[in-house]
């Protein structure tokens, strides 16, 4: 992929603090015209991304299926489960709480 004349290899790239800031502008278009993928590092250390607005989209997407399945997974032993919340139900049902004059 080609950008301004420059040939883009790698879609992740590694910016210090201080490069990103001096080409922000730049890097901001890049990212959301060019799919480019920078990682701001500080210190040597990563600290923050940008990317486009459709590679956040589909991070959040993925964020949201990892959830869904993290749930499906504790869902395994919905039995013994359901017997409990009923047995709380029932107890609920049983008390009728205390008198309160208006």
């Amino acid at each position: 992929m080609e950008w301004n004349g420059e040939e883009i290899g790698s879609k992740n790239k590694t910016l210090s603090v201080a490069e990103a800031k001096s080409h922000f502008s730049e890097y901001i278009s890049r990212a959301a015209y060019a799919g480019q993928r920078y990682v701001i590092t500080k210190r040597g250390k990563p600290l923050a991304a940008i990317v486009s607005i459709e590679d956040l989209e589909d991070i959040k997407a993925g964020d949201d299926q990892e959830k869904i399945s993290d749930i499906i997974g504790k869902w395994e032993d919905f039995d013994e489960i359901e017997a409990e919340i009923s047995g709380a139900h029932a107890s609920r049902k049983k008390d009728r709480g205390r008198d309160v004059s208006f």
